[in-house]
């Protein structure tokens, strides 16, 4: 037993020699991910940042009364970006990149997307039902609501299908600057989802957080199956 401790860090060495930066940046990203969910977690539990997560929706709701543009503008606009994290929104888009694989005859990479997206979504909701925290109630709702606020489901699921999306399609992109763009689009949408939950008023700050780095951790699992999967043959390589 002794003898095999004394020799971990070797096989440690050896096995991140053998391994390329972007699975231990992966593997890196989900650690942190999941690390960040179990902080906020933890904050929100303790009662830490709820004082927090009140200034600042009181402070994103001000935005209406400071002029940058009308509250019914602006209203508009967090119901549109709001939207890109709803159900048929998210539902559009993975039928579509679905169907897409599926036209290239890319079949086994259109089973991962929808179990991928899937396995998001149902990992938000257990979330949502074990913990169980209360909407806000600081500001008015301008968005509908009918599950409970930990993790925002809108953020966490705009970050499994388009950041899953984002990776999954990557594997067959050959061009750096056609992944950085996609990539970058994926996590752009992510981030006005989020922000948009805040804005109307029906998600704390910290669930959005929380959402974010569950979606993150999600999203990087799925790019390491698929790896994983498409260096063993059993998802199409890039054509």
């Amino acid at each position: 037993m002794i003898a095999r401790l004394k020799r971990w860090p070797l096989a440690l060495i050896h096995w991140l020699g053998g391994t390329d930066l972007f699975v231990l940046l992966a593997l890196l990203l989900l650690v942190g991910g999941v690390l960040a969910f179990v902080l906020v977690f933890d904050l929100v539990q303790r009662g830490h940042v709820q004082s927090l997560d009140e200034r600042i929706m009181l402070r994103a709701r001000a935005l209406d009364d400071e002029g940058w543009a009308s509250p019914k503008v602006l209203q508009e606009v967090g119901r549109d970006l709001t939207a890109l994290g709803g159900v048929a929104v998210l539902t559009f888009m993975t039928l579509a990149v679905t169907g897409y694989l599926l036209i290239t005859r890319k079949y086994h990479a259109a089973l991962l997307v929808v179990l991928a997206t899937l396995g998001g979504l149902s990992l938000s909701s257990l979330l949502k039902h074990v913990i169980d925290r209360p909407r806000p109630t600081v500001v008015e709702h301008l968005s509908g609501s009918m599950t409970s606020s930990f993790p925002s489901g809108h953020s966490m699921m705009a970050a499994v299908v388009y950041l899953t999306l984002a990776t999954l399609l990557n594997r067959f992109v050959r061009q750096q600057r056609v992944k950085l763009y996609v990539l970058s689009l994926a996590l752009l949408l992510t981030l006005l989802v989020g922000v948009s939950r805040v804005y109307m008023g029906v998600h704390w700050p910290t669930d959005v957080l929380a959402g974010w780095s569950a979606g993150l951790a999600w999203a990087v699992v799925c790019w390491l199956v698929a790896r994983w999967l498409q260096r063993r043959g059993a998802v199409e390589k890039a054509g």
